[in-house]
């Protein structure tokens, strides 16, 4: 998965939209569509519901271009706020009247960290993800992972701890954050 554009490309982006440049979406589509279906996927657990969110998510864009600003984050950011905000629209919308407030609120509150920790993941540097893909899918240890990167355990140790660090903001993000002027949910 790419990693973050520079902001000069996402301010160009932005124009490109702005003006009405079909073949801008198309590019933007082709840069995050992977993110904004498998967040949408990881909240609402649905192919379906993923695929229309991701459709839904890219409308909203291409109608609502200025939406985007540059100060408060990157375009993938703002794409992935979209998202994030119309899926946990539509599993509140979904699971309306099927249990609880509170098992609704836990339930959105479960799916919204782990969107953020699939985002996290996917946008953190490659020399962290790898080390964490080693630890936790391979099962390697911090001394097999060195071993496994060419790197000294030093260095292994390090990139594991500043990656459990990154994901271990997944929970701690205040649910509000989303919320932020033009990074709401899409009307």
């Amino acid at each position: 998965m790419p990693k973050d554009a520079p902001p000069r490309w996402d301010r160009r982006m932005q124009q490109r939209l702005a003006r009405g440049e079909a073949a801008a979406l198309g590019e933007l589509y082709d840069r995050f569509a992977s993110l904004v279906h498998s967040l949408a996927h990881r909240v609402l657990g649905d192919e379906k519901a993923a695929d229309r969110i991701t459709r839904e998510v890219f409308g909203y864009i291409w109608e609502n271009p200025d939406a985007y600003d540059p100060k408060q984050g990157s375009m993938r950011s703002w794409v992935a706020r979209i998202t994030q905000g119309q899926a946990v629209a539509r599993l509140r919308q979904a699971e309306l009247g099927r249990g609880s407030r509170e098992e609704l609120e836990q339930k959105v509150r479960s799916a919204n960290a782990a969107a953020r920790a699939d985002y996290i993941v996917t946008s953190m540097p490659a020399p962290l993800r790898a080390a964490l893909e080693l630890a936790y899918f391979k099962r390697r240890d911090y001394r097999q992972a060195a071993a496994d990167l060419q790197i000294s355990e030093d260095e292994a140790r390090r990139r594991l701890r500043l990656g459990l660090q990154l994901l271990s903001t997944a929970n701690a993000l205040p649910q509000e954050e989303s919320a932020q002027s033009g990074y709401g949910t899409p009307r």
